[in-house]
């Protein structure tokens, strides 16, 4: 097996900006102004988070704010033309090298492979993929084999209303579903 670092995506390259070789950058990251600075040394790969082993680390050479992301000019990508096959490639950032969650957040990529509880205890199954959907985080959870009648998985929304607690050193998180859901 390999000793490789766990990546984390922390950006998305949107398009080319102007013709000094510039890219939009989407920010995948609740911490973008820490992630997208000027130094910050990032991975490049692809929509699964794995790094591209073709393409050295980049650094950042200035970023600014702009609409839902930054404009990021790397230093290497010279004009318009090379920016334009930079389009949806990733930015990746190792996994140590992300500021620790708050007592209440979590990391997306942490979710998978958790335990879902009732408030009572009662164990609806394992978090399987989250998936980011414009009315926001969905958990495709594999229920536990309890009989045929029962769904193979239930998609529980990840928010205030449904999410009471999670603890991530027992890897548990814990809902309160609305009836019905889980017939």
């Amino acid at each position: 097996m390999s000793d490789a670092a766990v990546h984390v995506i922390v950006g998305r390259v949107r398009k080319a900006h102007g013709i000094r070789g510039e890219l939009v950058v989407e920010a995948i990251t609740d911490a973008p102004d820490a992630i997208f600075a000027s130094g910050r040394r990032l991975f490049v790969g692809d929509a699964a988070g794995r790094v591209d082993p073709k393409v050295p680390p980049v650094e950042i050479e200035s970023a600014r704010p702009f609409k839902e992301g930054f404009i990021v000019s790397l230093g290497i990508i010279p004009d318009r033309t090379a920016a334009e096959r930079w389009r949806d490639r990733y930015f990746l950032l190792p996994e140590n090298e992300l500021p620790a969650p708050g007592d209440d957040e979590i990391y997306i990529h942490d979710l998978p492979g958790m335990r879902v509880e009732l408030e009572g205890g009662e164990v609806v199954g394992t978090v399987g993929t989250v998936y980011e959907l414009p009315q926001g985080l969905v958990m495709d959870v594999a229920r536990q084999a309890e009989g045929e009648s029962k769904r193979a998985s239930v998609m529980i929304p990840y928010d205030e209303r449904t999410v009471v607690g999670v603890d991530r050193e027992g890897r548990v998180v814990v809902v309160s579903l609305p009836d019905g859901l889980l017939d």
